[in-house]
């Protein structure tokens, strides 16, 4: 038995665990579990070696009910008792990968594709990390079900004009419990709207990290009776939630992308990478801003990141360079939204950044102007273009992009583009107040 599982199984009998939540995620990022009673008899040595029969077919974006069996296999790196459960006859959380019932991993599970795209570099003695910094909203509902955010705070603002500091003070030390590393947070730009940033980490434990995140936050925003939500746009005229993704490749402890040698402090290969999330920004925001809210959010006007180009701590361009350097040297992708799912927003990121790395995609120079006064001539004059402006030109884009496409596998991509378009054509009949208000009298 491995170091890993010896340990679980010790942990488990040291704090009285009782119930094992074997977790995995659907095509959408989605958590999903299976609760096992210890209490039962069921062995956890067991549950490592064998796994665990499910229903495949009951899970978005999986399998046929022909082909239904599928196999939860846990990894033991992944436990982590539940911060918000009772202590007595606690419950703890295992991260499962997918197996067929052959024993092969299952190419429609979202966390064995972003292993495989990790797995690619690690034989090359690279890692890729990252630190994203997710934002959402505390709302409340008035006696009409109307959502509103709880406060009216604004960038850093603090008590009592910021009411979510009890709530991410909470959240840091639960996360903090789970074996994760919050670098800092705060109250964000709009009404009720906050941010934890994530330290830098490897990419897998990084996306697990994420998920357990917004599960942590629902528990316990709702103990204190609030609400939290993820989604891009919530409220009209107020600035959408994001989550820039800091990145950066490292080999043997070092940083590749950063150069004391160059004027900018960039290594070529950052530059590269760079270029390859530029090239292939638009199929990357089907899969980096996946719902038709997000494009809600990406509009000009609101601090959003819809212009192809980078700069050197310019925030109004789609990719930010921080003025750290040395170790901490990294490019800051501005697109991506907390609905994402991240295994595979953080695979596509990586596939677009290699492909930049190894055709040596030359991203220009920097753009050191702030690209939201720049008139359309000056934008065409400096060759800089938008990313897409709605889901169904995010998802047309995708279909063009064959590294996108290969970074999510054949079984995703197909399921994934089949979820999309249908979620388009469920937008696009529906009849809005606004719609009504605008065009009744007509």
């Amino acid at each position: 038995m491995s170091d890993a599982k010896e340990k679980v199984i010790n942990e488990i009998n040291e704090k009285d665990i009782k119930f094992i939540r074997l977790q995995f995620v659907d095509i959408h990022g989605t958590p999903k579990n299976i609760a096992v009673s210890l209490s039962k008899g069921e062995d956890i040595e067991d549950l490592f070696e064998d796994g665990m029969l499910f229903d495949g077919s009951s899970v978005d974006g999986f399998v046929e009910i022909h082909e239904s069996d599928l196999l939860l296999k846990p990894d033991p790196e992944t436990f982590s008792p539940l911060p918000w459960r009772p202590e007595d006859s606690g419950a703890a959380r295992l991260i499962c990968d997918i197996y067929t019932p052959e024993g092969k991993p299952f190419e429609g599970d979202p966390r064995s594709m972003l292993k495989k795209s990790l797995a690619k570099i690690q034989s090359k003695g690279l890692s890729y990390n990252i630190g994203p910094e997710p934002e959402f909203f505390i709302i409340d509902q008035d006696v009409e079900g109307n959502y509103y955010p709880i406060d009216q705070g604004g960038y850093f603002d603090v008590e009592p004009t910021d009411l979510g500091t009890d709530f991410r003070r909470q959240l840091v030390l639960d996360l903090e419990k789970l074996g994760f590393e919050p670098e800092g947070s705060h109250h964000e730009v709009a009404p009720g709207q906050n941010e934890i940033a994530f330290k830098f980490d490897d990419a897998l434990r990084t996306a697990d990290a994420v998920i357990t995140f917004k599960q942590a936050i629902k528990a316990i925003v709702d103990t204190m009776g609030y609400q939290v939500t993820f989604m891009p746009k919530p409220f009209f005229g107020e600035n959408g939630s994001g989550m820039h993704c800091h990145q950066s490749l490292f080999k043997n402890g070092e940083n590749l992308f950063a150069d004391d040698n160059s004027e900018s402090g960039l290594s070529k290969d950052a530059k590269y990478f760079v270029g390859g999330i530029l090239k292939h920004a638009s199929a990357l925001s089907a899969v980096c801003a996946p719902v038709v809210n997000s494009y809600k959010r990406l509009v000009p006007g609101y601090e959003a990141p819809v212009y192809k180009a980078y700069g050197l701590k310019n925030r109004s361009a789609l990719i930010r360079i921080p003025a750290a350097r040395g170790k901490a040297t990294r490019i800051e992708y501005r697109c991506p939204d907390p609905s994402c799912n991240p295994y595979l927003a953080f695979a596509a990121m990586l596939e677009a950044g290699l492909d930049g790395i190894n055709n040596k995609i030359d991203p220009g120079e920097p753009v050191e102007k702030n690209i939201y006064k720049m008139s359309e001539e000056e934008l065409a004059k400096e060759g800089i273009e938008t990313i897409p402006s709605s889901l169904w030109e995010a998802y047309h884009a995708l279909e063009e992009d064959t590294v996108i496409q290969n970074a999510l596998g054949d079984h995703i991509y197909n399921e994934f583009h089949a979820f999309k378009k249908a979620e388009w054509d469920e937008y696009r009949i529906q009849v809005f107040g606004y719609e009504q208000r605008k065009y009744i009298g007509i």
